[in-house]
C-alpha cells in the first residue's frame, strides 16, 4: 500500500485560531473543508495532543486564516512547528479579534473563517470540529497557499501531529557528492544543491560551510539539531 498516493488529494493551508478565558492560540492545518451551503459550515480536523485543541473543545470556536502563496516559510515554521505552550506565537504577528474572540490572522493570508462549533466526532488520534460560520471575509486580494504548494514549491515538511502525516519511506537517491541534511525539530531538509537564498546561502554550499549562526529557515533550529541523510 503506498499511502503517499494521500498526497495527491487536494489540501488548503490555514492558520487555525481559538480563544480559552482571555488567551489565544493557533496552529497550521491543512484540513478544513465546506461540509453544507446551507447553514454554511465547515470542518477541521485537529490534533489532541495540540493546545489548540484545548481551547476549541473549552471556547467552542475557531477562525480558519486562510494562508496566501506569498507566506514566508518563518511564519509557517512558527504557527505549523512550535507550541504555544512554550512560544508566543502572535508575537510580531498582524491579527484582529473575531465576532467570536477567535483571532483573525492578517499577515500573509487572503481571507478568513470564523465558525461556532455545533458538532463534534472522535476520529482516534484527532477530533473533527464542526463550526456554522458566523462571519468571513477577504482580507485581501492573493493566491490561496494550496498544500501541493507548500510541499512542491516551499519545500515544506508535514509535522508528525498533522492529519494528512505519512512517513517517508521512499528509496534513497543515488548518493552525492554533498550530502543533505535534516532538521530534527521540524523535518526541513537542507539540500546544498539549492542552499538557502532567502538567508543568503548560495546553492552549491555544502552544510559543513554554512555559518555557525544559520539556524532552520522553516522552525529556527540550530545546525546542531539537524543530522546527516544516509
Amino acid at each position: 500500500m503506498d499511502l503517499t498516493a494521500l498526497n495527491m488529494c487536494s489540501y488548503g493551508l490555514y492558520i487555525l485560531t481559538s480563544k480559552k478565558g482571555d488567551k489565544v492560540n493557533g496552529q497550521i492545518v491543512n484540513t478544513v473543508f465546506q461540509v453544507t451551503a446551507e447553514p454554511p459550515t465547515i470542518a477541521v480536523s485537529v490534533n489532541k495532543l495540540n493546545l489548540t485543541h484545548e481551547y476549541i473543545s473549552e471556547s467552542k470556536v475557531f477562525t480558519a486564516s486562510i494562508l496566501s502563496t506569498e507566506a514566508p516559510m518563518t511564519l509557517i515554521g512558527k504557527w505549523g512547528f512550535k507550541s504555544g505552550r512554550d512560544t508566543d506565537k502572535f508575537e510580531g504577528t498582524d491579527y484582529k479579534l473575531g465576532k467570536t474572540g477567535a483571532p483573525i490572522i492578517l499577515d500573509s493570508t487572503v481571507a478568513y473563517l470564523e465558525a461556532q462549533v455545533v458538532n463534534t466526532t472522535d476520529v482516534g488520534t484527532h477530533t473533527i470540529f464542526i463550526g456554522k460560520i458566523v462571519d468571513c471575509g477577504v482580507i485581501r486580494d492573493g493566491e490561496p497557499m494550496t498544500y501541493a504548494y507548500y510541499h512542491k514549491v516551499k519545500k515544506g515538511k508535514t509535522p508528525e501531529r498533522a492529519a494528512t502525516y505519512v512517513k517517508d519511506e521512499s528509496d534513497k537517491k543515488e548518493a552525492k557528492e554533498l550530502k543533505k541534511y535534516t532538521c530534527s525539530v521540524c523535518g526541513y531538509v537542507y539540500d546544498p544543491a539549492n542552499g538557502d537564498p532567502d538567508n543568503g546561502v548560495k546553492p552549491g554550499t555544502a552544510f559543513e560551510s554554512l555559518p555557525d549562526e544559520w539556524v532552520c529557515p522553516v522552525c529556527g533550529a540550530t545546525k546542531d539539531q539537524f543530522s546527516p541523510e544516509d
